[in-house]
């Protein structure tokens, strides 16, 4: 076997897991969705972490949920996994309460924040933890698929970041899951491991399983997910697939060598004065005007400056429709177009269940922070 290969799930899973009353069941009988939230809403103190989301996803995705730091996406994913219970609305995993798929290995988590043993070996803490779970897979699989093999024998306080990502997704795989939840995997890892590690999230879906992925790699998203959901102060603001997400955003990037308009460098003004040129800015030593009617902008950008050279056009990214979509004008609209903040009374939590420093928000460390900033530039 090589390292990340998968192996479908035991035939025998469906119907040694299936919930009261569905033992049974025809071959003919509806699949239930992996993942379903009704109206879920979380509230810290003052903090309104989610708001109402609605979302349902089917056994086999892959999906990613993005949004920026606050947004909502570790709380989500906590209430998915039952570490947190909704304030309102309700969530279901395979159908049942989500303390249930857990307890049943159905449910595999890779959180970013979650600790390992100390002064322990990895292939200890593998064979420990393997103890845990009813249906667990055997130790040399799980071992193969997360490619610990070249640090078996270190202890967990001396594994790099790249390597303890490896070792909690070891853990993740442990109770061979229908649903794997991954909060930001791939961080701390080198380029040839995060490809091997997508490749194996390729397999597991392909055996039917499903796989939710926050990360703030808008490119990894883009070109890992099936479908993507952004979120923003606890709201769902998009859903769809990557092209679809991208087509939020209009019109396209013109680009062009800096020093081909002329030696006495370009006049900001007069190309923002282009026709259908909505932006103007300087990265390196390309200038980008972002026009919403690409042909007009180029006809007159041509006319005005013949010698310009080294022209590109091109489609929005992931990232330019994220930056609209998680605006503050944006989301503002959104919300008085689609939610009823009547509806999420502040009078119906109790700020003493609850310790706003036990249950952050989000759950990004401050040096994570400057590199997820960079990633939305």
């Amino acid at each position: 076997m090589t390292a990340f290969d998968l192996v479908p799930p035991r035939a025998a899973r469906a119907s040694d897991r299936a919930p009261a009353g569905v033992r049974g069941a025809t071959a003919a009988a509806p699949v239930r969705p992996a993942v379903r939230l009704r109206g879920l809403t979380k509230t810290y103190g003052r903090v309104r972490a989610v708001r109402g989301v609605d979302l349902s996803i089917g056994s086999g995705e892959i999906v990613a949920v993005l949004g920026p730091n606050g947004a909502g996406k570790s709380t989500v994913n906590e209430m998915i996994l039952g570490l947190v219970s909704p304030d309102a609305g309700s969530a279901e995993v395979f159908g049942l309460a989500p303390q249930a798929a857990v307890r049943a290995g159905r449910v595999g988590a890779m959180l970013q924040a979650g600790a390992l043993l100390s002064d322990a070996r990895v292939i200890d803490v593998i064979r420990l933890m393997r103890g845990l779970h009813a249906h667990p897979l055997p130790v040399d699989d799980v071992i193969a698929r997360a490619d610990l093999g070249d640090f078996l024998k270190t202890k967990t306080d001396k594994l790099s970041g790249g390597q303890a990502q490896r070792l909690r997704y070891a853990l993740a795989l442990l109770p061979d899951p229908e649903l794997l939840i991954l909060d930001e995997p791939t961080v701390g890892m080198d380029v040839e491991v995060r490809r091997a590690f997508w490749r194996s999230m390729r397999d597991f879906t392909a055996a039917g399983r499903t796989v939710l992925f926050a990360t703030h790699y808008l490119e990894e998203a883009d070109q890992v997910a099936e479908r993507i959901v952004v979120l923003a102060q606890g709201r769902i603001v998009a859903d769809g697939t990557g092209a679809e997400i991208r087509s939020r955003v209009a019109g396209r990037t013109i680009s062009l060598a800096e020093d081909s308009i002329g030696g006495g460098g370009p006049n900001p003004t007069e190309l923002a004065g282009l026709p259908g040129v909505a932006g103007v800015e300087r990265i390196g030593a390309r200038l980008q005007l972002h026009s919403t009617d690409s042909d007009h902008t180029l006809r007159a950008l041509l006319a005005a400056f013949p010698a310009a050279r080294d022209i590109e056009v091109a489609s929005a990214k992931l990232e330019d429709a994220f930056l609209s979509l998680t605006s503050a004008q944006n989301i503002d609209h959104h919300n008085d177009d689609h939610h009823n903040d009547d509806h999420h009374n502040d009078d119906h939590h109790n700020d003493d269940h609850h310790n706003d420093d036990h249950h952050n928000v989000d759950h990004e460390s401050d040096d994570h922070d400057a590199a997820d900033r960079e990633e939305y530039r």
